[in-house]
């Protein structure tokens, strides 16, 4: 995809964070942004930033749960019907649950993955055959280097991006196959800085004010900068876009060290989630 003028772009947790900054980015590229979001206050808002900076802007923007299968695909139907094509789909809808395997509640790590990881099926399967018709069909998962490596009390987390990072890869290779002529991408964020981390859902004995600011404090990216990265990489047309040097570091100790890169991440854990774990015991 050499350029993003004239092309429907359809993007999932348009309200905020990554989600924005790539539709007011593709707005501005020339782009015909559909939007969506659960928050419909967040999107319209985002709808609204778009008219400040490309005022006139051909705009389709929906409340949308995109764990709702028949939702998401009336959504893709809608989208194709207003502009009558859909070129590129950016699946970037996420919530996160921080808590110990043993206390995660039920409803958290249902309500988890089926936002990240059914969302993605979802978004991906109601939109493959209208990117199908596309002469440049283009679809972004959003996975995250943590679907790479396990991080304590992130089981849920871990587990939808993972999934998603499989789901995205296999696809890639099918599409390739079919010589459908679409393009897949699997993103894989590091820290980036936007309201997720507070938005989290969190067991009794996290500190959720504690974890909001150092989260804060560690993620090295924008959400501007995340946008450029991805967008960049669609036009490359990549595999995988890292976002951000933490991706970059995560992925490649991951490939170096394998499981010897437990050490590291229960070090970030450790310092990242005040959680009463007692010290380990050293091994004999």
């Amino acid at each position: 995809m050499r350029s993003f003028d004239k092309r429907v772009a359809a993007v999932t947790g348009a309200g905020s964070g990554i989600g924005r900054a790539l539709a007011v980015r593709l707005a501005r590229r020339g782009a015909l942004p559909a939007l969506a979001d659960i928050d419909g206050e967040a999107v319209r808002a985002t709808a609204e930033a778009i008219e400040r900076v490309c005022p006139g802007s051909r705009l389709l923007v929906t409340e949308l749960d995109v764990a709702d299968r028949a939702a998401v695909q009336a959504w893709a139907d809608e989208v194709a019907g207003r502009f009558g094509r859909v070129d590129l789909v950016v699946n970037n809808a996420g919530v996160g649950v921080v808590a110990p395997v043993e206390d995660a509640a039920w409803d958290d790590v249902e309500w988890l993955m089926n936002v990240n990881f059914w969302g993605v099926v979802h978004g991906s399967k109601a939109f493959l055959p209208y990117l199908k018709r596309s002469d440049d069909g283009h679809l972004v998962n959003m996975a995250s280097v943590f679907g790479l490596v396990g991080v304590p009390a992130m089981s849920a987390y871990c587990a939808s991006k993972s999934a998603v990072c499989g789901f995205t890869e296999a696809l890639r290779q099918e599409v390739r196959l079919s010589r459908s002529g679409v393009r897949v991408t699997t993103v894989l964020p590091g820290g980036v800085s936007s309201a997720f981390a507070r938005s989290v859902r969190t067991s009794p004995q996290v500190d959720a004010d504690a974890l909001a600011a150092i989260s804060s404090r560690v993620a090295a990216t924008t959400p501007e900068q995340a946008a450029r990265a991805i967008l960049r990489g669609v036009k490359r047309n990549r595999a995988r876009v890292h976002v951000g040097p933490d991706a970059y570091v995560i992925d490649w100790a991951w490939r170096l060290l394998g499981v010897g890169v437990e050490p590291f991440a229960r070090g970030i854990a450790a310092r990242l989630l005040p959680l009463p774990w007692a010290p380990e015991s050293p091994e004999p």
